[in-house]
C-alpha cells in the first residue's frame, strides 16, 4: 500500500513538471509566433524610416533623444516587472486571488509614481546630462535633440506601465496578447511618418512613437481589468509581500542602471566618431534586437512565471532540469541565428535597408557593425534562462554584481576597440561582455542549484 502510494505520488510529481515543460514551451511557442509577427512590423517600421530619414542629422537627434526614455523603461519598469512576477505567484499560490490584487495594485502606484518621477527628474536635467551622450552634436542639432527628448518623455510613464500590465497578465498565463501590443507602436510610426513626415520632418516621428505607446497602454489596461485586476492606482498599505517586493526591486533597479550605462557609455562614444556612427550602431543593433527579442524575450518571458512556481514549491530537482534543457534549447536556436545575420550583414541590409536615403555606402558601413554585434546572440539568449532562474531564487543583488562588473569591461574594451575598428569595435565590445555576462549567470545559476538541493536533502 505504502509503496503503491510512493508511485502514485511519484507519478503526479512528474506529471505535473510534465504540465510545467508543456505550458512553457506552448508561451514560448505563443510569444515566438507574436515576435515575428511585432518584429517583422518592426522591420517594416525601420525600412520606412530608414528611405524617410536615413543616417541623417535629425535621425542622429532622435535616436539620442529616444534614449534616456527608453533606458528609463527598461531600468524602472522591467525591474518592477521582474521582481513583481516570483511574488505575485507566490501570493496568488499561498495567499489567494485577492491577495494577488492587493499586491498589484500597490504595484501600479508605485509605478506610476516612480516613472513620474524620474521622467521630471530628467527634464529638468537634460540640459547639462545630454551633452555627454551627444558631445560631437553641432549647437542646432545638439538643439534639435532636446526638444525631441521633451517631446518623448511621457512615453516613460506610458511604457512603464505597459510593462506592469504585462508583468500581472504573464503570471496568469496570458502572453499572446501582451506580445503582440507593442505591434501598434511599428504601426503608427509607419503611419505618422509616411503621412506627416512632409509637414513635420523629424517630428513625425516622435509624434506616432508617442501615439502608438498610448494605444499600447490602452489595450493592455483593458485586457489586465478582464483579467480581475483594477488598472487604477490604489494603495492598500505595506504588507509582507509589498515589501518583499521592495527588497527584489532595488537590486534590480541598480543592476539594470549599471548595464544600461553600457548602452549609454556605447551611444555616448559612437558620438565622438564620425557623423552618422551613432546610426549605424542603431540601425545594426536593431536587427540583432529582433533576433534577441524573438528567441531571448520568449524564453525569457515564458520561463519567469513557471521558475516562480518551482522555486515557491521548492521543486529543485524540475529547476535543475529547466535550466539544463532550456539553455541547450536555447544554444540551439540561437547559434544558427548568429551565423546567418554574421555571414550575410551585407545582404541583409541591401535588401532591407538600403533604399531611399540610406545608399550603398551605408550599407558598407553598417554591415561590420552587424557582424559584429550579432556574435553576442547566442550567449545572451543562453543567460536569459539562467538569469530568470536567478531572479527567481531571489538573488537579484548577483544581477547588480554582474552589470557592475560588466559596465567596467564595457568600457575599457570600447576604448580599445573603436581605436582599432571605429563604431564596429563598440559592437564588438558589447558582444564581449555578453559573454562575460552568459559565465557570471552560469556559475552562479548552478551554485544556487546545488546549494539549494543540498538543504533539501538534509
Amino acid at each position: 500500500m505504502i509503496a503503491n502510494g510512493l508511485v502514485a505520488d511519484g507519478a503526479g510529481v512528474a506529471a505535473a513538471r510534465s504540465s510545467v515543460s508543456r505550458r512553457v514551451l506552448q508561451a514560448t511557442g505563443s510569444l515566438a509566433l507574436a515576435g515575428v509577427v511585432v518584429k517583422s512590423a518592426a522591420v517594416g517600421k525601420e525600412i520606412v524610416v530608414a528611405a524617410a530619414y536615413g543616417r541623417s542629422n535629425a535621425m542622429d537627434a532622435f535616436l539620442v533623444a529616444f534614449l534616456v526614455p527608453n533606458l528609463l523603461i527598461n531600468i524602472v519598469a522591467e525591474s518592477l516587472n521582474q521582481a513583481l512576477i516570483p511574488v505575485v505567484v507566490r501570493v496568488r499560490l499561498c495567499e489567494g486571488a485577492e491577495a494577488a490584487r492587493r499586491l498589484f495594485s500597490n504595484a501600479v502606484s508605485a509605478a506610476c509614481v516612480m516613472l513620474a518621477a524620474a521622467a521630471i527628474g530628467m527634464a529638468l536635467a537634460a540640459r547639462p546630462l545630454l551633452p555627454f551622450i551627444a558631445s560631437n552634436f553641432s549647437p542646432s542639432k545638439f538643439e534639435l535633440a532636446l526638444r525631441l527628448f521633451y517631446v518623448l518623455l511621457p512615453c516613460v510613464v506610458l511604457g512603464g506601465i505597459a510593462s506592469v500590465f504585462t508583468a500581472v497578465l504573464n503570471t496568469a498565463d496570458k502572453f499572446l496578447l501582451p506580445a503582440l501590443a507593442p505591434i501598434l507602436i511599428s504601426l503608427t510610426i509607419v503611419i505618422s511618418t509616411a503621412s506627416l513626415r512632409g509637414s513635420l520632418g523629424i517630428w513625425a516621428l516622435a509624434l506616432g512613437t508617442l501615439a502608438g505607446a498610448s494605444f499600447q497602454v490602452l489595450l493592455l489596461a483593458a485586457a489586465t481589468q478582464r483579467n480581475g485586476y483594477t488598472v487604477y492606482p490604489s494603495w492598500h498599505g505595506i504588507d509582507a509581500a509589498t515589501r518583499e517586493v521592495g527588497a527584489r526591486f532595488w537590486p534590480l533597479l541598480l543592476g539594470a542602471v549599471v548595464a544600461s550605462g553600457g548602452m549609454l557609455v556605447d551611444q555616448a562614444m559612437a558620438a565622438m566618431l564620425p557623423p552618422g556612427s551613432v546610426s549605424a550602431l542603431v540601425f545594426a543593433g536593431r536587427f540583432v534586437s529582433v533576433s534577441l527579442a524573438l528567441v531571448a524575450g520568449a524564453i525569457s518571458s515564458a520561463l519567469a512565471p513557471a521558475f516562480s512556481a518551482l522555486v515557491a514549491q521548492r521543486d529543485w530537482i524540475a529547476c535543475r532540469a529547466a535550466v539544463r534543457s532550456w539553455s541547450i534549447r536555447s544554444a540551439a536556436i540561437s547559434v544558427p541565428l548568429a551565423v546567418v545575420l554574421m555571414a550575410g550583414a551585407p545582404m541583409i541590409l541591401r535588401l532591407t535597408l538600403q533604399h531611399g536615403a540610406f545608399g550603398a555606402h551605408d550599407s558598407r558601413v553598417v554591415a561590420p557593425v552587424l557582424a559584429m554585434s550579432a556574435i553576442q546572440i547566442p550567449f545572451f539568449v543562453v543567460s536569459r534562462v539562467h538569469y530568470r532562474f536567478i531572479v527567481a531564487m531571489g538573488r537579484s543583488d548577483l544581477i547588480f554584481y554582474c552589470g557592475a562588473i560588466n559596465l567596467v569591461i564595457d568600457i575599457v574594451l570600447n576604448i580599445v576597440l573603436m581605436r582599432i575598428l571605429g563604431v564596429a569595435g563598440i559592437a564588438l565590445a558589447t558582444s564581449l561582455w555578453t559573454v562575460a555576462t552568459f559565465a557570471f549567470l552560469w556559475f552562479w545559476s548552478a551554485k544556487l542549484l546545488s546549494a539549494s538541493s543540498a538543504g533539501a536533502q538534509a
